[in-house]
C-alpha cells in the first residue's frame, strides 16, 4: 500500500511513530488461521481469536485431561520395497504432568493406528477422564467416538483451525524434532522399528525424566505425587470390544447369515427369530465382529465368517432353544482352548522369554500396513 504525503501536513511521520500510534489504539496486526486458505471455517476460527480471550489452562489432577495428536516427521524412514517414507508420530500427553503416555510412529493417519497406540497409553497410564484432539478424519471415526463414549472418557475437540486450544500437545513436537530426531539425522538406514525403538527410549528416559521449567519438576515426578483422578484400564479384549462401530443389519431367514463389509457372518440358530439384529465391529479387523443387544449395548455372542467348504459336508446341528428375551444372559464361548494348553502358555509367558518367532502382518493385500512394524498390542 502506497501513501502519498499531503502538503499541508508537513513531513512525513517515522516509521516507528506510526507503529507506536497504530499499537496504542489497538490497531495490531491480524493473525492469519489456516495459512493462505481462505474458507468459512477459517473466517469463523480468525473471528473468533479477535472477539474472545486466549487464556493457557491446567487440569487440576493427573489423568483428568489427556492429549492427542499426530505430526508429520522431519526423518524419512527406509521401508522394505525401498522407498522412503516420512512417517507420523502418534503422541498422547497428561496435560497437568505434561507426561507422555505413549508415542508411536505409524506410516499413515487412520482410526485403526490412532486406537492402536491409544490402547496402549491407557494399558501404561490408566483411563482419562477426558481427551482432547483436533476434528482429523481418525478422530471423529465411528470406532473412536464409540469407544471413547462406552470407556466412560469424555471427548473434547478443538475448534478448526485452532491448534493454540491444543498448546500443550504442539509444543510437545519441538523437543520430538529438537532432541529425537537430530539424533537419528546422521542414521542412514533408518526404518520404523528402529525409530520407535528410539523413541521409546527417548520419552521414558528423557522426556519423562527431565525438569521441565513451566512445572519446575520433572514429568514423571509430578504424575506419581500428584492425585490420580483415573482409572483402571480393562483387559485387552475389553478394549477391543469398546473401539467398533455400531450398526444395524438385516437376517436373512433362507441361512442365518448377514452381511458386513461384504462378508457374510452365520448367526447362531437361537437368535434366528430376529429379523434385524445389532453388529459391532471394526472396519479394518473382520476377525472381531459381535453381536449386541441394541438397547444395552451388551455384547450378546460373537460372530464368525461363513465357512462354505465346511457346510459343503452336509452335517447339520440341531436347532437351539430361541432365546426367550434379547436381555437374556450372554452364550458361553465354543471351542474354548484345552486347559493343559493353556498352562502350558501361562508357564512360558511366565519365564519371561520372548516369542520364538517374528510376527508378520496377516493381511498382506494392504499397501499401507505391508512394512510397517508391528508392536504389542491389543488391537
Amino acid at each position: 500500500m502506497q501513501v502519498e504525503q499531503a502538503p499541508h501536513l508537513g513531513s512525513m511521520p517515522a516509521y516507528e511513530s506510526v507503529r507506536r500510534y497504530m499499537k496504542a489504539h489497538g490497531m495490531l496486526k491480524r493473525r492469519r488461521l489456516g495459512g493462505n486458505r481462505r474458507t468459512a471455517g477459517t473466517e469463523a476460527a480468525e473471528k473468533r481469536f479477535e472477539q474472545r480471550d486466549i487464556r493457557s489452562y491446567e487440569s487440576e489432577y493427573v489423568n483428568a485431561l489427556w492429549h492427542l495428536d499426530f505430526h508429520h516427521g522431519s526423518v524419512p524412514v527406509l521401508t522394505s520395497p525401498g522407498e522412503w517414507v516420512y512417517p507420523l508420530l502418534l503422541g498422547v500427553l497428561d496435560d497437568h504432568s505434561r507426561l507422555c503416555c505413549h508415542a508411536q510412529w505409524y506410516l499413515s493417519e487412520t482410526a485403526e493406528k490412532l486406537i492402536h497406540g491409544l490402547s496402549q497409553a491407557f494399558m501404561k497410564r490408566g483411563l482419562p477422564r477426558a481427551l482432547m484432539s483436533d476434528n482429523g478424519s481418525a478422530m471423529i471415526a465411528h470406532e473412536t467416538t464409540q469407544g471413547l463414549l462406552r470407556l466412560g472418557i469424555l471427548h473434547e475437540r478443538t475448534l478448526p483451525y485452532s491448534p493454540y486450544q491444543n498448546g500443550k500437545q504442539e509444543s510437545f513436537w519441538g523437543p520430538v524434532e529438537g532432541r529425537l530426531l537430530a539424533m537419528l539425522d546422521g542414521v542412514k538406514d533408518l526404518t520404523l522399528s528402529k525409530l520407535n525403538e528410539a523413541t521409546q527410549a527417548w520419552a521414558e528416559m528423557e522426556h519423562n525424566r527431565t525438569v521441565q521449567s513451566e512445572i519446575d519438576c520433572a514429568p514423571l515426578m509430578r504424575f506419581i505425587n500428584v492425585k490420580d483422578v483415573g482409572r483402571a484400564c480393562p483387559e485387552s479384549e475389553v478394549l477391543r470390544q469398546a473401539f467398533t462401530a455400531e450398526c444395524a443389519r438385516t437376517q436373512r431367514k433362507s441361512d442365518g447369515t448377514i452381511s458386513v463389509e461384504g462378508v457374510r457372518f452365520e448367526l447362531p440358530s437361537r437368535y434366528r427369530h430376529f429379523e434385524k439384529v445389532t453388529v459391532r465391529y471394526a472396519h479394518w479387523d473382520l476377525s472381531h465382529v459381535y453381536l449386541t443387544d441394541g438397547r444395552s449395548g451388551a455384547v450378546l455372542t460373537r460372530l464368525y465368517p461363513q465357512d462354505k467348504q465346511k457346510n459343503a459336508d452336509g452335517l447339520r446341528r440341531r436347532k437351539e432353544p430361541i432365546t426367550g428375551h434379547p436381555d437374556s444372559a450372554p452364550q458361553p464361548p465354543s471351542g474354548q482352548m484345552a486347559p493343559l494348553l493353556r498352562k502350558l502358555i501361562a508357564e512360558y509367558a511366565a519365564t519371561g522369554l520372548p516369542p520364538a518367532y517374528l510376527p508378520k502382518d496377516e493381511n498382506s493385500n494392504r499397501k499401507d500396513d505391508d512394512h510397517e512394524s508391528k508392536t504389542t498390542g491389543p488391537l
